[in-house]
């Protein structure tokens, strides 16, 4: 509400100057009253910070709109003298009254009588001008009450609204997945409505410092966002049940085959190889009858916890049988690359002339009888090779 008479200005132009004045504090006066918080601050029940607060801007807010009429009434009277065309001496004399003297009779309470002057009233009129500063400072107070109020449930408004949403969502789910579940359910929808009833019944009590505090608000929609997940989770448990504990039993049939084929790999390596990574334990049978108790019984959350941990056995398992079966075939590729490094190096020699030499010949000898002895030690045979390579060599540099 920033309009004030220009006192600058004379004749037409300052009548203009009012009327303008009276039509923008009009204007912002029919919004405020049409403003959703102060609508809703007029009707609510308050407590608190709010209700204090709330109380002191009505009473500034009726005040306001009582000096309002009145300061209208003498604008419309200045209108009307500023509209003649030729006014009389009287009616100039009027309206220049107007404009500058006392006009506008205040509400409130009497000037006291000790500060009264003999022949004044008990509260004399004021001028245009200082009715205009009455109600700018009548409208600061009050709209700073609602911007206030407007902010904050804006803030917290969001979170709790999109938490209200997610528990309408998955309501319809809820009956029948538990007591524990049902029991959560109730405590989450709980903190939404005292979050939501606290920043209606006292949202200036959240308002500091010009920001909103809406940890109450995060809090609630935080404890709905971790709990409508596992809502729609048992509630697919519980449709589809029958098949999950199904898909485990094909699952787990599955990984014994997996198993088998792996310690065939295994057993055929260790034909060969002496040393490999022991064999993958056994893949255990789930407890399919346990579980379908539990989904006979409506323990949805207990049958979650089996079917998860029986899962979560079997990816273990089937880890464990790709760990052997990869080092059974990674041990019969690193004896057949050692047996390749070993021809290709006594061709070498043979190329260099040193196959004949003894020092080449018994470290041939030693890597060929580590590689071709059945079950082969890689640990042993790996470094042989590397020794026959540096017996070559170094025959090389000698010649």
């Amino acid at each position: 509400m920033t309009p004030g008479p220009a006192g600058t200005l004379s004749g037409p132009e300052r009548v203009a100057a009012v009327l303008a004045d009276r039509d923008a504090i009009q204007a912002n006066l029919l919004e405020l009253d049409s403003n959703y918080a102060r609508q809703a601050l007029e009707g609510a029940t308050l407590t608190g910070l709010t209700r204090q607060r709330w109380e002191k801007a009505s009473i500034a807010l009726a005040s306001l709109w009582e000096t309002f009429l009145a300061y209208s009434a003498v604008v419309d009277r200045i209108a009307v003298l500023g509209a003649v065309r030729k006014p009389s001496r009287n009616d100039l004399a009027e309206l220049a009254g107007l404009l500058s003297d006392g006009c506008v009779q205040l509400s409130g309470p009497n000037v006291p009588l000790a500060q009264r002057d003999l022949t004044a009233n008990g509260r004399p009129p004021v001028t245009l001008v200082t009715a205009v500063g009455t109600m700018r400072r009548a409208f600061a107070e009050v709209t700073e009450v609602t911007s206030a109020v407007e902010t904050v449930w804006a803030a917290v408004g969001a979170p709790l609204d999109a938490a209200t949403e997610e528990l309408a969502r998955v309501r319809p789910l809820v009956a029948g997945l538990g007591a524990d579940l049902e029991s959560a359910f109730a405590e989450a929808e709980s903190a939404v409505d005292a979050a939501r009833s606290a920043s209606n019944t006292d949202p200036l009590a959240l308002w500091h410092d010009g920001r909103t505090d809406t940890s109450a608000a995060d809090l609630a929609r935080g404890q709905v966002s971790a709990l409508t997940p596992r809502i729609a989770e048992l509630a697919r448990l519980r449709e589809q049940a029958q098949r999950r504990i199904a898909s485990l039993s094909a699952a787990t049939a599955a990984a014994r085959g997996a198993r088998s084929d792996a310690v065939t790999a295994w057993r055929e390596a260790a034909t060969r190889i002496s040393v490999l990574p022991p064999l993958p334990p056994d893949v255990r049978e789930p407890p399919v009858a346990a579980l379908g108790a539990l989904a006979a019984g409506g323990q949805w959350s207990r049958l979650a916890a089996e079917l998860d941990r029986c899962e979560a056995d079997l990816a273990r398992s089937g880890e464990q049988t790709d760990r052997v079966r990869q080092a059974a075939a990674a041990a019969i590729d690193k004896r057949d690359e050692l047996r390749a490094l070993l021809r290709a190096y006594k061709a070498k020699a043979g190329r260099l002339g040193a196959v004949e030499e003894s020092r080449v010949a018994a470290r041939y000898d030693e890597a060929y009888a580590l590689l071709w002895t059945a079950p082969c030690d890689l640990a042993s045979a790996e470094p042989a090779v590397v020794a026959y390579q540096r017996a070559i060599l170094e025959g090389d540099g000698r010649r």
